[in-house]
């Protein structure tokens, strides 16, 4: 039985310190967006992990999903195999065993209101893209990577850091590049 710890944040510039967990065997941490459960490999990787009789912790409802259904259908996941999970700043625990419906309740309702705030934020996103296209500053969206240029100079023997070096782009790109398309 091991108390597995989950860190997230939503780009490389944010700092994971702030979510103490407290003492945990293993952390599983990411620093991408929680709009989409299925698209964050920690995540993924830490559910893989976690056996019958382990506990996750994770610090808040909206760094485990954004999505009400995400959030639902990752605890139904956990407690399917035998996990707990518990968010330590709402004070919630989801068990297999456990049926308490004011924890439902809460779960539901923290959730529906992560999903309504990231809403919000898309919509104000896109009304503040549509103002800076009037005025003709909108840059439009990040370069593309060339994947497969990744991939050959890899092949050609060059280092992460020397590939991402002449393209431009993190190491940590380079890495989840190789990673998630190796598998």
């Amino acid at each position: 039985m091991s108390v597995i710890g989950y860190k997230r944040v939503s780009s490389e510039g944010q700092n994971l310190d702030r979510q103490d967990l407290g003492q945990v065997d293993k952390t599983f941490e990411e620093k991408l967006s929680g709009k989409s459960a299925k698209d964050r490999p920690a995540l993924q990787a830490m559910i893989e992990y976690a056996r019958e009789g382990d506990s996750v912790v994770v610090y808040s409802i909206d760094r485990l999903a954004r999505d009400l259904r995400d959030l639902q259908d990752i605890i139904q996941t956990l407690n399917d195999k035998g996990v707990a999970i518990r968010f330590l700043s709402e004070r919630l625990t989801f068990s297999a065993d456990a049926d308490d419906a004011f924890a439902k309740l809460q779960l539901q309702m923290m959730g529906a209101f992560a999903e309504f705030e990231r809403n919000i934020i898309k919509k104000r996103q896109a009304e503040g893209i549509a103002k800076a296209k009037a005025k003709g500053v909108y840059k439009g969206t990040k370069k593309r990577i060339d994947r497969d240029k990744v991939h050959q100079m890899k092949s050609e023997g060059h280092s992460t850091y020397k590939i991402a070096e002449e393209m431009g782009i993190s190491r940590m790109s380079v890495h989840r590049i190789l990673n998630t398309e190796a598998v």
